[in-house]
């Protein structure tokens, strides 16, 4: 993995966040990208232009809040920049080359019955680009282990796979494949292809309502460091991201972290 992306926000976890994007980039030798977007709304008639403000003071939050971490041994990189979330997020992430994005699952909200606020549900939703969702409070530890839940096997994409082998080739993890037949269950959709079988030690299979249900099942067999699922356009994980926001009652990792990457097909 080369590099990373890390978006700050003002939680109480933000330090603890770092610290585990930090390590993680130890581990595998990437650069660490640490940025803050922010938006300037002014009402018409206004003199002042704070935009110069803002930056300098994003700047200077983001410089105090990486002096805060151990971070020997890894290139750390602070940037601001102003746009809409989402937009910037991706110009960012073609412009660095970004491998994976490390988030929160909530950095503003402070409902307890939410998991994914509306900042990280919101990139997860409309980016491409695979993401790590880190449990609040958790503390780094190598990945031995991953759990990869699917509905189906079905690869078309192109290097759907890449961000996933990359953290198995890092950690030299061992990955177990549940595959989960649910009522929306098509032919083929249980047919391992060669290069997802390359990836795999062990495969499971289970009849669940959601796949989220089959992770509920199964987790506690494998007892992984890591889940990886896929956020499809369609399926589970497609309709329960419809929304930017995501509530523990419909899905909630606490154990560990989750690796979202996007549709395979």
């Amino acid at each position: 993995m080369k590099n990373i992306l890390v978006p700050v926000g003002s939680s109480k976890n933000a330090k603890n966040h770092l610290q585990y994007a930090v390590d993680f980039a130890r581990a595998t030798g990437a650069k660490l990208y640490v940025v803050q977007v922010y938006n300037v709304y002014t009402k018409a008639g206004t003199m002042i232009k704070v935009d110069h403000i803002i930056e300098r003071e994003s700047k200077a939050f983001l410089e105090h809040h990486v002096s805060q971490i151990e971070h020997k041994g890894v290139e750390v990189v602070t940037k601001t920049f102003k746009g809409k979330l989402v937009n910037t997020i991706d110009l960012v992430c073609k412009a660095f080359d970004i491998d994976l994005i490390i988030l929160e699952p909530r950095t503003n909200s402070i409902k307890d019955e939410v998991y994914l606020g509306k900042t990280s549900g919101k990139i997860i939703k409309r980016t491409n680009i695979p993401a790590l969702i880190i449990p609040e409070c958790y503390v780094f530890r190598p990945i031995n282990s991953i759990l990869l839940a699917l509905k189906s096997a079905i690869i078309k994409k192109e290097e759907a796979l890449k961000t996933l082998k990359m953290v198995k080739d890092d950690f030299d993890s061992v990955v177990n494949l549940l595959l989960v037949k649910t009522p929306f269950y098509n032919d083929g959709d249980c047919d391992v292809n060669a290069e997802l079988g390359a990836i795999v030690t062990n495969i499971t299979k289970s009849e669940n309502a959601t796949t989220y249900h089959g992770v509920l099942e199964h987790y506690k067999i494998t007892s992984p460091d890591l889940l990886c699922v896929v956020r499809r356009k369609r399926g589970f994980f497609g309709k329960l991201w419809e929304k930017n926001v995501v509530l523990k009652k419909d899905f909630h990792i606490s154990q560990f972290p989750v690796l979202v990457l996007s549709g395979l097909k």
